[in-house]
């Protein structure tokens, strides 16, 4: 069998390494200037400007951007239930409730219909999942927040430099997470950015990464230690460069896997969104973990799958709920190899492997 080919394969350069001496020759490794350089280049690039604060990861900025936001005991956030589980923990975390509701089949983000059937008196916000790249429904989505005078919260996870209707995923809530975890469509070796247009937030945010203070031994409330080091915000600077060329890789591959696939069912882009394809998500026949195992074992094909267990059912919410497409995109779905390190001897071995496992699982 050929080398195995890995779903996912973060790409780091000598630009990258060089970047990092860079910071340990300087001896200030810590919170600085490297982090401040990145916040404000992010946010040029992929999220119209908007001011940006780094922490050590998406989790932490999606906890402290709900702190910002004065989410906490008593309140209600509609979550999706096929994410990973740091989107409903982090809701959880702050003393509110995450009310978990079902998705739309197409593209695996949150329903519209659902989220608006499952608003309450204690709804105080909806935070949409933009799932595998995809973008979720901001339209229909702000609507309904406006209606019923919610906030939104993006989990931008996934979706660096993913638009809607022509504007930029993490432009549309009161504030937006992105992950920087290696696998993601580009890293920091491990952090998160948050993106927010509400000066309260982002000063709240700022606070509460460093223990509560922007002075040092001035304290102004009760803070966390979630500060991203300059040799992380380094390597990000760097891989932000690189962002565009990657994400117009993506969709090429994407592109080659959706006329060429056969016996499963592609991904579908919704009309006016930008897909950035963190994964190639596709629905197969027959026995899906046995499709995986095939394709691993037999073919030498990598792949995911996520997330085998919605979230309401894991052990740490345990909840009896009715989520058909939850459900059913957790037992049918698998994500293929659509990095840029493909090349195109792997793109044909990805479709040829698809083909001959569909065949015998149908």
């Amino acid at each position: 069998m050929s080398q195995l080919i890995p779903a996912a394969k973060p790409i780091i350069g000598e630009e990258e390494r060089e970047a990092v001496d860079k910071v340990l020759r300087s001896g200030m490794l810590a919170q600085g200037s490297e982090v401040a350089a990145f916040e404000e280049e992010f946010g040029r690039a992929l999220v119209a400007g908007r001011p940006c604060v780094a922490v050590n990861s998406g989790t932490s900025g999606m906890h402290l951007g709900l702190l910002a936001s004065g989410v906490g005991p008593g309140d209600e956030v509609i979550v999706p239930s096929l994410t990973f589980a740091a989107t409903a923990n982090c809701v959880a975390l702050t003393g509110a409730t995450p009310v978990f509701v079902d998705i739309e089949p197409e593209h695996f983000c949150l329903d519209p219909v659902a989220v608006e059937a499952a608003v309450t008196e204690r709804t105080v916000g909806i935070m949409p999942v933009h799932l595998y790249g995809h973008p979720a429904n901001m339209t229909a989505l702000g609507e309904i927040a406006r209606r019923c005078g919610l906030k939104v919260f993006e989990d931008a996870a996934q979706a660096h430099g993913a638009g809607w209707q022509g504007e930029p995923v993490g432009s549309f809530g009161e504030f937006a997470m992105f992950s920087l975890y290696p696998t993601k469509n580009m890293t920091s070796g491990e952090g998160g950015m948050v993106a927010t247009a509400d000066p309260d937030i982002e000063r709240r945010m700022r606070l509460l990464r460093n223990q509560g203070m922007l002075r040092q031994y001035e304290n102004e409330l009760v803070g966390l230690n979630n500060r991203m080091t300059d040799v992380h915000a380094a390597i990000g600077r760097v891989q932000l460069t690189k962002l565009a060329g990657w994400t117009k890789q993506r969709q090429e591959n994407a592109a080659f896997l959706d006329a060429n696939l056969r016996g499963v069912t592609v991904p579908t882009v919704a009309r006016g969104a930008t897909h950035v394809y963190h994964q190639y998500t596709i629905r197969v026949p027959g026995d899906r973990d046995r499709f995986a195992a095939a394709l691993r074992a037999e073919h030498g094909v990598g792949c995911g799958v996520y997330y085998p267990t919605p979230t309401h059912r894991l052990p740490s919410f345990r909840l009896d709920l009715d989520l058909p497409h939850t459900e059913e995109a957790a037992r049918g779905v698998i994500s293929l190899p659509v990095h840029p390190s493909l090349s195109t001897d792997d793109l044909d071995r990805i479709v040829t492997a698809v083909e001959i496992v569909a065949k015998a699982c149908a």
